[in-house]
């Protein structure tokens, strides 16, 4: 299995791709929780250069609102990252596959709620 969903997007820069992503994920109802410019991070802390790469976190009150009510501890495991990465020609989307991530968890009602976000998530990065 793997644990993300990935797109490419090419000729499209990391700003414009975020811009699109932002959107993308707006319109299916989720805000942006966390942002972590990798890049400027590795710079500032090791002094080492890398290409453009940027986490976004992710959440969708609803359905984190639902994943908190069948398992308290999730939130650990929350908010959804999603990343994008500076490649030759364009950028990379990745989104988590909640599905993935929540097969540590014995609940089936969770997986449930995760199989919904990880359809809004592609639907997301599809549109972006």
């Amino acid at each position: 299995m793997t644990y993300t969903y990935d797109r490419s997007l090419t000729g499209v820069s990391l700003d414009d791709a975020e811009m699109r992503v932002r959107a993308a994920l707006a319109d299916r109802g989720f805000g942006v929780l966390t942002e972590i410019d990798v890049k400027t991070t590795m710079k500032e802390k090791i002094d080492v250069d890398m290409d453009g790469y940027r986490i976004l976190g992710a959440c969708n009150p609803q359905m984190a609102y639902k994943a908190i009510g069948i398992e308290p501890r999730v939130g650990a495991m929350l908010p959804c990252n999603v990343i994008l990465r500076e490649t030759d020609g364009g950028t990379e989307i990745s989104a988590i596959d909640p599905v993935a991530s929540m097969q540590a968890i014995e609940n089936d009602q969770l997986h449930k709620v995760a199989g919904k976000v990880r359809d809004m998530l592609r639907q997301a990065v599809d549109a972006a």
